[in-house]
């Protein structure tokens, strides 16, 4: 599909539905979920059904935090919920489909305030996740599973997410390992932005072939930087507009299958479509395009919400200022709606003349922003920034955001919180952070009282997994079982506070009262887990998943463990 066919696909999914989505979603059949229910149907582009579920412990998540055992959704949204099956099948026009929970956990769909599922969605190849394998064993399983539903001679690739860190061996797969456990397809595994890879014999023959050669060793390894650059960009040169949308629905299952309903997508590094491109890399103003054919379609299955990076590098903030001009804030509807500038604002992330007119210009426009921080300076200058735009234009009510904060300090925690901004969090550390405090400082931050929210910050460096995330917050320990982030641990309802009702303040317009906690008049968006996620061992945390997703009250991830 041509670039001219990718933007009238996209003008004529806005005319017909009035919304940047386009039409609402159903259940896929690529994310193994059972066909939709006949009592589900879609009004104004959302996914919306009835469903009761029954005889469960659900948190709801809200302000009392209280644990109901009955919970009713109608026409997509929550009308019941208590201890009173009777009473919450009243006032269906029809018949509901009930679900009977066994007594298991379920909590409210998990919502990401900060990710990065847009560049998961548009990876090449066939992508596997690998957050979730603590072996070469494992791996080598991982692989073999994903293979079986990938004609032979196609790549299986895994870009981002995972660390060797994370494995008993504390190496990267060799190519004879991958060459077992795929004899019959190619493979490519990526660390990070850049690198270091690994490729099987397959792979290894089509990487030394492409347009610009890619250097391989007899192992299989692949150099990070350069190399490993040239390598996904030949993957890349074979993506097409099907083999995205492909992605899309792969990226969308997996994300059901953790539980995460709502992601708050940061956007990309502009491609050069070079080798120095790397895995966070892709076409800011194309990337979308598959996801949003997707959803109309009617097969998404996640809402989504965008976030626009820019990264101008002159005080005219040409690109931003296009931005400004040309696109609507929170714009769309339950299934996807845009969000805000971030999480860059302009090349220099840290601050300087540019990030500052970029700031006073997305102030006077009324939009969010959203900045990241990594450094034990950077937020100072972010947040300094900040203030000088709120002493000419008031942002105290446009929930400005600095993202990660490893090693924020009280003082500007304080000073941010003064002008109505918030911090999100995430446990990126936990593949191949060090240390004695490696951040963020979770408890302070959460003792505090300044708004804030968790979130992934996957597929590049981190994992998308949230209950790894979650297991570090709570233990403070790494991928080796290292503790790196000492006195800063929280308890678990802590976390998936973070995780739920507290990432509503990150959402803002319409979405802070639909998402985020299971009350009367919200979105019906539900997890049941695989485990009490408040009682399992700790070590178990990362092992959490999903039995059934539910989102608008239609299944959209079911394993079959509740019947």
């Amino acid at each position: 599909m041509s670039n001219e066919e990718q933007r009238g696909l996209s003008r004529r999914s806005i005319l017909r539905n009035g919304a940047v989505a386009g039409a609402a979603a159903a259940v896929g059949a690529a994310t193994g979920a059972g066909p939709a229910s006949a009592s589900e149907h879609y009004r104004e582009g959302a996914l919306r059904a009835d469903l009761v579920l029954y005889n469960g412990r659900i948190h709801t998540m809200d302000r009392r935090d209280r644990v109901a055992s009955v919970l009713a959704i109608q026409d997509g949204k929550i009308v019941y919920v208590g201890t009173d099956e009777r009473a919450a099948t009243r006032g269906f026009e029809g018949k509901p489909r009930t679900i009977n929970l066994h007594g298991r956990t379920a909590v409210p769909g998990l919502i990401d305030c900060h990710n990065h599922i847009v560049l998961m969605g548009n990876r090449p190849g066939h992508h596997t996740p690998l957050e979730n394998a603590y072996s070469i064993a494992d791996v080598q399983n991982t692989l073999r599973d994903r293979a079986r539903h990938v004609p032979a001679g196609e790549f299986i690739t895994t870009i981002g997410g995972f660390h060797f860190n994370q494995f008993t061996e504390v190496r990267m797969p060799t190519l004879a390992e991958l060459d077992k456990a795929l004899p019959h397809h190619p493979v490519y595994l990526s660390i990070g932005f850049t690198g270091p890879s690994v490729t099987n014999s397959l792979g290894r023959r089509f990487l030394e072939q492409a347009a610009i050669p890619v250097t391989v060793g007899p192992d299989g390894s692949i150099a990070g930087g350069t190399e490993t650059g040239k390598a996904t960009l030949a993957l890349r040169q074979t993506l097409t507009f099907e083999s995205r949308k492909r992605g899309v629905l792969d990226a969308m299952g997996y994300a059901a299958g953790l539980g995460v309903t709502t992601h708050l997508d940061q956007g990309a590094f502009q491609a050069t479509n070079t080798p120095a491109d790397g895995a966070a890399h892709e076409d800011n103003y194309a990337m979308h395009l598959p996801f949003l054919s997707v959803y109309d379609e009617a097969k998404g299955i996640i809402r989504l919400r965008i976030n626009y990076l820019h990264q101008d590098t002159d005080t005219n903030v040409a690109t931003l200022n296009q931005r400004l001009l040309n696109a609507f804030q929170f714009f769309g509807n339950d299934m996807v709606r845009t969000g805000a500038i971030g999480e860059f604002i302009a090349a220099s992330y840290s601050g300087g003349p540019v990030f500052l007119e970029a700031a006073r210009r997305t102030a006077k426009a009324g939009w969010r922003i959203e900045v990241h921080s990594l450094s034990g300076s950077d937020f100072q200058t972010q947040i300094q920034a900040f203030e000088a735009v709120h002493a000419e234009t008031s942002i105290a009510d446009l929930r400005w955001v600095v993202a990660h904060v490893p090693k924020i300090t009280e003082e500007y925690v304080n000073r941010l919180k003064a002008i109505g901004g918030g911090v999100n969090l995430t446990g990126w550390q936990y593949l191949a952070g060090t240390g004695a405090a490696a951040g963020p400082p979770f408890r302070m931050i959460v003792d505090n009282g300044i708004p804030a929210g968790m979130s992934s910050d996957g597929m590049q460096i981190a994992p998308m997994n949230p209950w790894i995330h979650a297991y570090y917050a709570v233990t403070g320990k790494n991928a080796r079982g290292e503790v790196i982030n000492a006195g800063q641990q929280i308890t678990r309802k802590e976390l998936l506070s973070l995780y739920t009702r507290d990432n509503q303040w990150f959402l803002g317009g319409a979405d802070e009262d639909l998402l985020g906690s299971l009350e009367v008049g919200r979105l019906g968006d539900v997890v049941v887990l695989n485990d009490d996620y408040f009682t399992v061992p700790v070590e178990r945390l990362k092992k959490i998943s999903s039995v059934l997703t539910v989102v608008g009250g239609a299944v959209v991830h079911d394993t079959g463990a509740v019947r």
